[in-house]
């Protein structure tokens, strides 16, 4: 049991204090980034459910702050924490790779095997026949899952490379032809089977 000394202490004024808030501060505003991104995309309730979370650990650090004025280490703490936090949110919210995008693909080649590669992974795939700058094109559209992206980066380099492509974030779309993604027990599974059928 901690004696009730020790909260009145060097130690802990200039040290465990200031790291007490930058950890606060960084479970605070790694949850605000993810809130503001939840709420672009339209999780309303996933974003109002973090908002609660955030302003509760907020309070707790900024009030340790206000009783500490004097102390340079709980100000510091509270700046790292910040800076920390951003980058921590937005690298969990790429990781997670939440939402739906919308790919553009323009090619002035053949794209048949590359139309065909998608949709036998599951893709819905959209054509229309163009006219570019250089010539007849053709364009693909493609609505697909943000964790997927890069295995359509890589079909595209595979098949046309020199396609021209582009990605936007896509808030609503009803009715969509999306890939599902395969769970990880899925994918081991599949993984396992390939293995075994393999070594027949």
């Amino acid at each position: 049991m901690i004696d009730g000394s020790f909260f009145e202490s060097e130690v802990y004024l200039w040290l465990v204090l200031p790291v007490l808030i930058f950890l606060a501060r960084i479970c605070d505003v790694t949850i605000g980034t993810l809130r503001i991104i939840f709420t672009t995309r339209g999780y309303k309730r996933m974003a109002a459910s973090l908002g609660f979370f955030e302003i509760s650990i907020w309070l707790l650090a900024i009030s340790a702050v206000f009783k500490n004025l004097n102390n340079v280490g709980c100000f510091l703490g509270y700046a790292a924490g910040y800076t920390a936090g951003i980058y921590l949110g937005m690298y969990v919210e790429n990781k997670m790779a939440i939402g739906i995008q919308i790919v553009r693909i323009v090619t002035r080649s053949d794209a048949s095997q590359l139309i065909s590669h998608l949709r036998s992974e599951g893709y819905g795939i959209t054509t229309v026949d163009g006219q570019g700058s250089f010539g007849p094109v053709k364009i693909i559209f493609s609505l697909i899952k943000r964790k997927d992206l890069p295995n359509i980066i890589k079909s595209i380099n595979y098949y046309n490379p020199k396609a021209l492509f582009s990605v936007e974030d896509v808030r609503l779309a009803e009715r969509a032809v999306v890939r599902k993604t395969p769970s990880i027990f899925e994918k081991r599974f599949l993984n396992r089977f390939k293995l075994e059928r393999k070594g027949k």
